[in-house]
């Protein structure tokens, strides 16, 4: 495993001046341009005109944007298109999306890197495409204007056309690019500059115009990393250890495979980024023949220190971490919370549990791979290409600068695609067999070897006073590092105990909106499960657990103080210091939610129950104010129970396509559901015991409960609303399930076993 470096960003973990310098290998990530337009000369000459790298337009009027993130069915490339076309004035029918490669001009405006997660992409990016998109109007006002012979100041755009307000001539941006009258280049100054259009004034922005990558997709164009292909193309399939991580492979005996027709060779990667442990690919003529191949051959495994780890392992050592008072760094630090809660006239405190969860995309992990005139191309889905690009130059020992990754639509991402494990197989095949190869990992390969959502443990301590005012809370949170292991140091957050840096992407959440007078976060690398489980990032990241306990305490709080758990938590949401202003957002979604619920306003049969829990749901910084109120029924006789209505309400500010946006809310409601109640990936001899769906079980449409949503629009900057959703759906069943039987279950997924004896005691 690559060591942690403990190097971190400022105090406030402003990732807005994120620039790349390491990979996992140590090297730094670049680029080297070997082909299309760069630069307003070649643009010109092709006929374009391209005010700034983020789109073009063609000579017929066709906008083209270049979409620098990955487009995996959230429809993030319509929306960096519509927020182009509206300051453009252009014509919906006329945009056209395209992937960007890993070019560097290309990164995030505001992260400096291609990095597609976190809910960021319309919030982080609004700005920067407005600006783009209001370059290219007034550069074809001005040139429209000069070819009608009338002062640019009389003219508008509309409907990609140049007006003149006073006579109703026009000019399309067609006939303006193609008679070459546009040409001007924006600086970034120029860029910073320009007065952008007002709420008030947008005509696209905010309606549900249809999508740009649904047309390709349902008539068979749109082309995914696994349909890539190259002449003289061979196929990978990897055979993957028996345990996740860990294993080194000391003999392979291919006799059998070389039986196989098409069977070409048997490749054990030595890779030296530390991505994969103890691989070998089989590489054929045909992608059957390299299964077959694979199967056939005979590998001989030091299965090394992780053979015997399990969960209840990963458990014991997170509870033994936990107990020790000097262990992990301080995320949070507000007063003395064990003082407050040691003088308190109530203690309570509990253990939290979340499992280990796989991302499971439809698409599986799929690379091809080749070096054409000393540079390495490759063909895959991606969502974080600036390191990706990094590990490929890693495993090969060659600088990142001759790595071009190629874009590819993404038939599932949900984080799992923020890893580059792909290209570590498809490159050293390639290498070894001197031709270009492209491996597809099967769907077991792909579930046993995925970089999972950690196991966590946590506890949470809290003190209450004789009115049952929360005085005190202690949050320890405990699990593998997944950002920690990149090796990229401006991810990491300094510890406000100055104990060194911390990966604040497993704590986020914790740092919650209620007033707390004294309040503390302790984030702990459980080493054990770093080593054994590398995780990953999957959807919605650390509010995913953090809020399942902080959700979860507050509402087992308000009992204990005899208070209505809607009316507790509105008290504590009172916008007091640091938490002005979103708190009182916050509790503006509850009170939502909690209306259209019927919330104490209705009468429930019988062993029924409404639950809610309200959440920040991403980073601070870039908070998505969301809530739910959950409705649920339980049979007390076994603990079955079924969750019949979702009510949700977010508030994301400015919204872009609210088609878009509600079909993210659905997904991401859905999947907190799925991840809550039905999704276990059981870690035992070191390994995932999951391989295919028979095992691995997300949530069914027959299990799909009713769901209410309502989006809280306002003038205020745009939030992300993909993985917000997912971070509050866990508490508010379970604290449903509280108010239905009295049945307090603290672990996920909640089964019915669970209730049945959270029940009985």
């Amino acid at each position: 495993m690559t060591k942690i470096t403990r190097i971190g960003l400022p105090s406030d973990l402003k990732r807005r001046n994120f620039l790349i310098g390491s990979s996992t290998a140590g090297l730094a990530f670049g680029y080297v341009a070997v082909s299309g337009v760069h630069g307003i000369s070649d643009a010109l000459a092709a006929g374009k005109f391209e005010p700034t790298a983020w789109y073009s337009i063609a000579p017929d009027g066709k906008v083209t944007v270049m979409v620098g993130k990955a487009e995996m069915g959230q429809h993030v490339s319509s929306a960096m298109a519509q927020i182009v076309a509206e300051e453009l004035e252009a014509d919906w029918r006329m945009m056209n999306i395209q992937l960007a490669d890993n070019d560097p001009k290309y990164n995030d405006p505001v992260l400096g890197a291609l990095i597609t997660g976190g809910s960021w992409s319309v919030r982080m990016n609004f700005d920067a495409m407005s600006r783009a998109g209001a370059a290219g109007r007034i550069t074809l006002i001005d040139a429209g204007a000069a070819m009608m012979g009338v002062p640019a100041g009389e003219c508008r755009a509309s409907n990609s056309q140049v007006i003149h307000s006073k006579t109703g001539k026009k000019v399309s941006y067609a006939k303006i690019v193609a008679d070459g009258k546009a040409s001007r280049v924006w600086t970034a100054d120029e860029l910073k500059a320009i007065k952008l259009k007002t709420p008030g004034q947008y005509t696209l922005v905010g309606q549900s115009v249809p999508q740009l990558d649904i047309p390709p997709k349902t008539n068979g164009t749109a082309k995914y990393g696994i349909d890539a292909v190259a002449p003289g193309m061979l196929y990978g399939k990897p055979v993957v250890p028996p345990v996740r991580y860990g294993a080194k492979v000391t003999a392979v005996d291919d006799s059998a495979a070389k039986k196989v027709k098409g069977f070409v060779k048997a490749v054990t990667l030595d890779d030296k980024t530390g991505t994969t442990s103890g691989w070998v690919v089989a590489v054929a003529t045909t992608y059957p023949a390299a299964k077959q191949a694979a199967e056939a051959l005979k590998i001989t495994y030091d299965k090394g220190p992780n053979a015997n780890v399990s969960d209840q392992t990963l458990i014991d050592e997170a509870k033994r971490l936990q107990s020790a008072g000097d262990s992990g760094q301080l995320f949070v630090k507000k007063g003395d919370s064990a003082a407050a809660i040691a003088g308190a006239a109530k203690v309570m405190e509990a253990e939290y549990l979340t499992s280990i969860n796989i991302h499971a995309p439809l698409e599986p992990m799929n690379a091809l791979a080749y070096e054409k005139d000393g540079v390495w191309h490759i063909h895959t889905g991606n969502q974080f290409a600036s390191r990706t690009g990094g590990i490929a130059g890693g495993a090969l020992g060659i600088d990142p600068k001759n790595v071009v990754l190629h874009q590819y639509f993404i038939g599932g991402g949900f984080g799992r695609r923020l890893d580059g494990d792909m290209v570590v197989p498809a490159v050293l095949a390639s290498k070894a067999v001197a031709k270009p190869v492209k491996v597809i990992y099967a769907r077991e390969d792909d579930m046993a070897m995925d970089f999972t959502r950690p196991l966590t443990y946590q506890k949470v301590k809290a003190g209450l006073d004789a009115d049952g005012k929360l005085v005190g809370l202690a949050h320890d949170v405990v699990c593998a590092w997944p950002t920690a292991r990149w090796g990229i140091p401006e991810f990491l957050t300094p510890s406000v105990d100055k104990k060194g840096p911390l990966d604040s992407f497993t704590v986020n959440g914790a740092d919650f909106w209620y007033t707390v007078p004294n309040h503390q976060v302790r984030a702990i690398l459980n080493e054990l499960a770093q080593k054994a489980t590398p995780s990953g990032q999957l959807r919605s990241v650390a509010p995913g657990w953090t809020f399942w306990a902080v959700e979860s305490m507050i509402d087992e709080l308000a009992h204990a103080a005899g208070k209505d758990p809607v009316d507790y938590r509105l008290a504590l949401l009172d916008g007091a210091g640091d938490n002005a202003g979103g708190a009182k957002k916050l509790a503006n979604a509850l009170r939502t939610a909690v209306g259209r619920s019927g919330y104490g306003a209705v009468t429930l049969p019988k062993n029924s129950g409404i639950g809610i829990a309200c959440v920040s749901s991403q980073e601070r910084a870039t908070a998505t104010w969301t809530a739910c109120a959950a409705q649920v029924e339980v049979n007390p006789a076994n603990g079955e129970f079924k969750v019949n209505r979702l009510t949700l309400a977010m508030d994301l500010g400015t919204v872009v396509n609210p088609d878009g946006v509600k079909a993210q809310i659905e997904g991401s409601a859905l999947w907190g559901m799925s991840l809550a109640l039905f999704e276990k990936a059981p870690l035992e001899n070191g390994a995932l015991q999951v391989s295919n769906f028979g095992d691995y079980t997300p949530m069914r449409m027959s299990q799909m409960p009713d769901l209410d949503i309502s989006v809280i629009a306002s003038n205020d900057p745009a939030s992300g609303c993909g993985e917000p959703g997912v971070t509050v759906i866990a508490p508010a069943i379970a604290n449903a399930i509280f108010n239905a039987v009295g049945a307090r279950v603290r672990s996920l997924p909640i089964t019915a076993e669970a209730v049945k004896a959270a029940i009985k005691t």
